[in-house]
């Protein structure tokens, strides 16, 4: 995949950085949830080192870009604007029924209060949207990429 011209400045910096060219790692450029608000407070969260995973559901990816992300693969996590916050490295993938989401990967997930409750309740809803989007109907039983990610490089590295 190639890297988007409004992250290009960005990505070249952070490959400076690291002393080798990371373009074939490169995933995808992307923000957090469907909104701006909670987008932009899900990138400080990342920038902030309390949020440490994300979750998609498996039909989101499968639609855009065949799968999700595999370990080693490299992310540019931005603002709502399109501003790029930083560069993520995918550690681990896990694919999940819904209803297997753990109360780990919910507080390693760091939004809300961190609890299992507070992830189901809100990731539901988004789902439901972006399965509503696909024209799929959301289920308890509905596959979930479970991402454990580092940040590499920061935009005001």
């Amino acid at each position: 995949m190639s890297i988007p011209s409004n992250i290009a400045v960005f990505w070249d910096a952070f490959c400076a950085e690291v002393g080798v060219d990371c373009s074939d790692r490169f995933f995808e450029a992307f923000h957090f949830d469907d909104n701006e608000a909670t987008a932009d407070e899900l990138a400080n969260l990342v920038l902030a080192g309390v949020k440490r995973a994300t979750a998609g559901l498996l039909w989101s990816f499968e639609s855009a870009r065949g799968s999700p992300p595999k370990p080693g693969a490299l992310s540019v996590v931005t603002y709502w604007d399109g501003r790029p916050a930083c560069v993520i490295e995918t550690l681990e993938v896990k694919v999940l029924p819904f209803e297997q989401v753990t109360a780990e990967f919910a507080a390693v997930e760091g939004e809300g209060d961190g609890s299992l409750e507070y992830w189901r309740r809100v990731h539901w809803a988004y789902f439901g949207r972006e399965c509503a989007r696909l024209g799929r109907e959301p289920s308890m039983t509905m596959d979930v990429a479970c991402e454990r990610f580092n940040v590499v490089f920061r935009a005001n590295a």
